[in-house]
C-alpha cells in the first residue's frame, strides 16, 4: 500500500505540473474555439454556491456576464453582498442575488432549498463550488467532520434538495460539480469521515473530491431520464484565497505558475453554455474537455464500486 500511495503521488505532481499549471492552460486554450463561450443564457436561472471569492466568484460573474439570474449562496452576508455588488457593476446585470447559506449544516441548506423552492423557479444550472480544506479535524455543530460536512455531505444534500426545481428546466439542465484533480491521489472510500487518530485534511480533501466525481457518475445514471445533466470538473491549480489559506507552502512554491480564478472557471463556464448533445452526463472535465477520471497505475478505478454504498450513508445522513 506504502508503495500504491507514493506512486499516486508522485504521478499526480508530474502530470499536475504538467497540465494544471498556468501556462498549461494558455497552452491547452490553442484549441479552444471562442464561439463556445459566446452563447447569451438571459433568464436562465442558475445557484453557484461559495461565490463570494476565488473560483465561485468568476463563474458567477461569467454567467451574469451571459445575462443569466445569478443567485450567489454565500455563508458570510456581507462578504457576500459584496460580491453581488460588484458583479452587478462589472457586468451591468441586475439579476443578480444573494442567498445567505452555510453548506456546512444540513439544516442551513434544507432551509435555503425551502426557501428557495417557494419561488417555483426553474433551475437550469447548479454550479456545486463550495469547498473547504481544514487541515485539522473541525466538527461542526451537527457532529460531522468539517471537510466531508461541506466537500461531500453539503453538496449531496443541496443537489437532491434541488432535483424538482432541475427538472422544471429540462432538458436544459445540468448540474456542475468543482471537485479537484488532487482526487487523482485517493480512492473511493467509505470512511467518509477520516475515523482514527492521525487526521490528514489534505487525504481527506482528495478522498472528498473522489467522492464527488463518483457521486456525479452515480447521478447521471440514477437520473437519466430526466432531463438533467451531470457534470464534474477540475478547475487546475488556481490562485484563490482558499489554496493561499489552507495549503500555504504550495500557494507560496507555485505562485508564480498558478492560473487566476477566471482560468480555474473556464470549463464550469463551457459546461454550462454547450448543447447537451455535446456533453458526456457523468463525465470529469477539465480545460474544455473530458478528461480520465484515473492516473495509470493507482488503482483507483475499482473503488468506484462502492458508491452505492456512499450514497445510501449520504441519504440517511441528508435525511436527519
Amino acid at each position: 500500500m506504502f508503495l500504491v500511495k507514493t506512486w499516486r503521488s508522485v504521478a499526480f505532481g508530474v502530470y499536475g505540473y504538467k497540465n494544471f499549471t498556468q501556462s498549461a492552460f494558455k497552452e491547452h486554450s490553442k484549441n479552444f474555439r471562442p464561439e463556445d463561450m459566446q452563447s447569451q443564457i438571459e433568464g436562465k436561472n442558475c445557484i453557484v454556491t461559495g461565490a463570494n471569492s476565488g473560483i465561485g466568484y468568476a463563474a458567477a460573474e461569467g454567467l451574469a456576464s451571459r445575462g443569466a439570474n445569478v443567485y450567489m449562496v454565500c455563508r458570510n452576508k456581507e462578504r457576500g453582498e459584496t460580491a453581488v455588488s460588484e458583479i452587478q457593476s462589472t457586468t451591468g446585470n441586475k439579476n443578480v442575488y444573494l442567498e445567505v447559506c452555510d453548506i456546512s449544516c444540513i439544516t442551513d441548506v434544507k432551509s435555503f432549498a425551502s426557501r428557495f423552492s417557494s419561488k417555483d423557479v426553474p433551475v437550469h444550472i447548479l454550479v456545486n463550488n463550495a469547498g473547504v480544506l481544514e487541515n485539522d479535524r473541525v466538527i461542526t455543530s451537527e457532529g460531522y467532520e468539517m471537510n466531508f460536512a461541506v466537500n461531500v455531505l453539503g453538496t449531496y444534500t443541496i443537489t437532491e434538495a434541488m432535483l424538482p426545481l432541475l427538472e422544471k428546466a429540462a432538458p436544459y439542465a445540468r448540474v456542475i460539480t468543482v471537485s479537484s484533480g488532487g482526487m487523482y491521489t485517493s480512492p473511493l472510500m467509505e470512511d467518509l469521515q477520516f475515523s482514527g487518530n492521525k487526521f490528514d485534511g489534505v487525504a481527506q480533501y482528495a478522498r472528498n473530491k473522489r467522492v464527488q466525481v463518483a457521486l456525479t457518475e452515480k447521478w447521471a445514471d440514477k437520473y437519466k431520464d430526466k432531463g438533467i445533466g451531470f457534470y464534474s470538473m477540475h478547475p487546475g491549480w488556481a490562485a484563490t484565497p482558499g489554496v493561499a489559506t489552507s495549503l500555504p507552502d504550495f500557494s507560496k512554491s507555485f505562485s508564480e505558475k498558478f492560473r487566476t480564478s477566471a482560468e480555474g472557471a473556464d470549463t464550469i463556464i463551457w459546461l454550462a453554455l454547450q448543447p447537451k448533445e455535446k456533453l458526456v452526463s457523468g463525465g470529469f472535465y477539465f480545460d474544455r474537455e473530458e478528461t480520465t477520471k484515473h492516473l495509470l497505475f493507482a488503482a483507483t478505478k475499482g473503488s468506484h464500486s462502492a458508491i452505492d454504498s456512499i450514497a445510501n450513508t449520504l441519504h440517511t445522513l441528508s435525511s436527519l
